[in-house]
């Protein structure tokens, strides 16, 4: 009996198409990663971190009888749910809207404070015919009171006259239960300085006179200084160009800002040692 010829079997020579294949679909399953990360989007950011928080807290734990990262025992009710601990993405997201109205809440008492501060000034200017002396305008710093340098003091020097006493006084009972900070800021003309007047120059004049408001405030007044910030310009911010005296008369002067938002203090840094 003739035996039977043995079919050779078949090689195929595309298998090398699968693991090409695996390797299209990984390298593009690889790029729709790497362009998903390559957008920065806040809100999912938010909702990754919300998340994160929220398996931390309520994921098993490798603590026998705990839950969570910590180990926590979570209290369970009869049928075995967690009762009341391990934050939801709801409660996240009521804490960050409660976060958000107490700010505004914040700002719009500060706002009102800085409103009945001006109407409160400006009355008084009215009643007592100061337009001259002293006015009150609303900034974008905050509420910024002028005083003409005339009334204050002596021409090149930083003494207070008495006669601005009681203005002071004035604005005194109005500041203590302002949450702000308050810049005393002196300014003057760009005309120089007498000859021996031991200030110097426009920056030593412009920065007394600041100091001697502020020490009115901390010594006569009472007030906590540390609600206080003072600086001396010169001649460097006038409110108008220094060609005439009608005109210098005007950059002459004391403003005392009620500040919106608190200042951006550098800490000061330690100088770097010469070699």
């Amino acid at each position: 009996m003739a035996r039977k010829k043995k079919h050779e079997e078949h090689i195929n020579h595309e298998r090398w198409l699968i693991t090409y294949a695996d390797l299209i679909t990984l390298l593009l399953v690889f790029f729709i990663i790497m362009y998903a990360m390559s957008k920065i989007d806040t809100e999912k950011y938010t909702i990754l971190a919300q998340s994160l928080n929220l398996q931390f807290t309520k994921g098993d734990s490798i603590i026998p009888k705990g839950n969570g990262i910590s180990g926590q025992i979570t209290p369970t009710n009869g049928d075995g749910k967690t009762e009341g601990h391990g934050t939801s993405n709801q409660d996240l997201s009521n804490l960050n809207n409660v976060s958000i109205d107490k700010e505004k809440q914040d700002k719009d008492k500060k706002e009102k404070e800085l409103q009945d501060l001006l109407q409160k000034i400006n009355t008084y200017i009215v009643e007592q015919n100061l337009q001259t002396q002293l006015s009150a305008v609303n900034t974008d710093r905050g509420i910024a009171i002028t005083l003409n340098d005339l009334f204050l003091f002596d021409l090149g020097k930083a003494d207070l006259k008495p006669a601005s006493f009681p203005i002071l006084q004035k604005l005194a009972t109005l500041f203590p239960t302002l949450n702000s900070t308050i810049s005393i800021e002196g300014h003057t003309d760009n005309l120089p300085l007498n000859t021996g007047s031991p200030l110097i120059d426009n920056w030593g004049l412009s920065g007394a006179r600041s100091l001697s408001v502020l020490r009115y405030f901390k010594n006569k007044a009472g007030l906590d200084d540390r609600k206080f910030i003072s600086t001396g310009y010169g001649d460097t911010k006038p409110k108008v160009t220094n060609d005439t005296a009608e005109n210098r008369a005007k950059n002459r002067r004391v403003e005392i800002i009620v500040l919106r938002n608190d200042p951006i203090v550098t800490p000061a840094k330690d100088p770097v040692p010469q070699k």
